[in-house]
């Protein structure tokens, strides 16, 4: 099975600019990403970004590299353009790895690419793991999935799904944190791009709706390894370089 990784970088962040070229024990984020990519099964691994800056560091590390546009809307969106340059097969497996997590397992790039090759059904697979905090599925700044016995999404959310009745969480519940990483088959990233914004994602603000707005099945595992969430400020930053 042949797939592709693609991990954007975008320069400009709200919370901590120039995300991607923090140093993390003497290697800039990126490059830490690029290397646990590379130990997957992956045939090719590409740096997608819009910024100079970030090309220039990332070349100089051996890593090939995909200027895009910077007016993309979405992640997605970035995605498909890359793609699109590359000349990728409509069949082709494309991973997205987010660039701020320098310590994604690859086996986990490995699981949620051979979900996806081996459920036809699926145009967007996906992975997951459980939630026991309350706290965690209260917050809106985690997203929860729900899906069905076959593996395939119902709905993801900001808010508590499924909803407790009448219980707390650690009472039992069957609530999932959905882990931000995703395998694509090139035709539904083609497709994606030629579609409205679709009513729940504009709502959730969640890109993923739009697949199963529009009917396209999302397959959903439980993650075999661990996934530590990205980085987002200076403080998720100073911890994560003291794991190196």
């Amino acid at each position: 099975m042949a797939f592709v990784v693609i991990i954007p970088a975008r320069y400009a962040s709200s919370r901590l600019p120039g995300k991607p070229l923090k140093d993390i024990a003497g290697l800039p984020m990126i490059q830490r990403v690029w290397q646990q990519a590379r130990k997957s099964s992956a045939s090719r691994v590409v740096i997608a970004t819009d910024d100079g800056r970030i090309k220039s560091v990332a070349e100089a590390f051996g890593a090939e590299v995909c200027m895009t546009r910077e007016d993309h809307v979405s992640g997605t969106d970035r995605l498909q353009e890359v793609a699109s340059q590359l000349n990728l097969a409509e069949d082709q497996v494309v991973v997205n790895v987010q660039g701020d997590e320098p310590l994604i397992p690859p086996m986990v790039i490995d699981q949620v690419a051979s979900n996806l090759s081996i459920n036809e059904a699926a145009g967007v697979a996906t992975l997951r793991e459980a939630i026991t905090l309350d706290e965690d599925l209260q917050n809106p700044n985690i997203v929860k999935v729900v899906a069905s016995v076959s593996g395939l999404a119902s709905y993801f959310s900001r808010a508590p799904i499924p909803w407790v009745r009448d219980k707390r969480l650690s009472e039992g519940c069957n609530a999932h944190r959905h882990i931000g990483i995703y395998a694509y088959r090139v035709a539904y990233l083609n497709r994606f791009v030629q579609w409205p914004v679709a009513p729940d994602e504009r709502a959730e603000s969640l890109e993923q709706l739009r697949f199963l707005w529009n009917d396209v099945s999302i397959h959903v595992d439980d993650a075999v390894a661990e996934v530590p969430g990205g980085i987002d400020t200076e403080e998720d930053l100073k911890a994560i370089s003291l794991l190196f």
